[in-house]
């Protein structure tokens, strides 16, 4: 499957937002877009106006990154958006938040969503008591997400969650610190994104 194997901070510095691809660096003097807050490359300096399809261009690769999808499965997921009674933006949001990876970064059980999905192929996670490996696997209303790790890995996701609790856990998610588990309370809102996405810009540019 083919993947993004670049440095994650130029990604940031190409969308002009923080993308948190790199956990609590990203909140540190470290980060690369505060050091350096125009876009990579050598004309990274130059001003540009962009056309309404550049900016619905932007915002769906934006979208892509922080959730790491490629386009064959972020068109999937906009199918699936558009046949669903809700409205498409906010259908497609939905499905993004419910993946595993998200949820398991919305916990607060790892520092990115990078890491996130690391710990979910490696066999960290279950739902509801069964082992998952995918990812990209939905979660839905009433399921429970645990930590399956052994006596010393569950210490460090503990302790790093302590560190990780300020970012905030949304309403969707119910977490039970001592026990690293989590159920899910409802669908998640476009409110519960925590990211500045103009979906609708989305939705224009998979409508033409």
């Amino acid at each position: 499957m083919a993947r993004y194997i670049g440095a994650s901070c130029r990604l940031c510095r190409k969308e002009g937002v923080k993308l948190f691809l790199k956990g609590n660096r990203c909140v540190t003097e470290k980060c690369a877009l505060d050091r350096r807050s125009y876009k990579p490359g050598l004309h990274g300096q130059q001003r540009r106006k962009l056309s309404d399809f550049g900016l619905q261009l932007r915002e769906k690769q934006k979208a892509k990154t922080i959730y790491g999808v490629l386009e064959k499965q972020f068109r999937n997921y906009f199918k699936k958006a558009e046949r669903s009674r809700d409205v498409t933006g906010e259908a497609l949001l939905q499905f993004l938040e419910r993946r595993l990876d998200n949820a398991v970064f919305r916990c607060c059980f790892a520092p990115s969503r990078p890491q996130a999905r690391q710990m979910v192929g490696h066999g960290f996670i279950m739902v509801n008591e069964k082992k998952v490996n995918r990812p990209s696997y939905l979660v839905s209303k009433g399921d429970t997400i645990k930590v399956n790790a052994e006596k010393d890995q569950f210490k460090i996701v503990s302790e790093r969650m302590q560190d990780l609790k300020e970012r905030g856990i949304p309403g969707w998610i119910n977490v039970d610190e001592k026990l690293l588990t989590a159920k899910i309370d409802r669908p998640p809102k476009k409110e519960d994104v925590g990211f500045p996405i103009q979906v609708q810009l989305i939705v224009e540019l998979y409508s033409k």
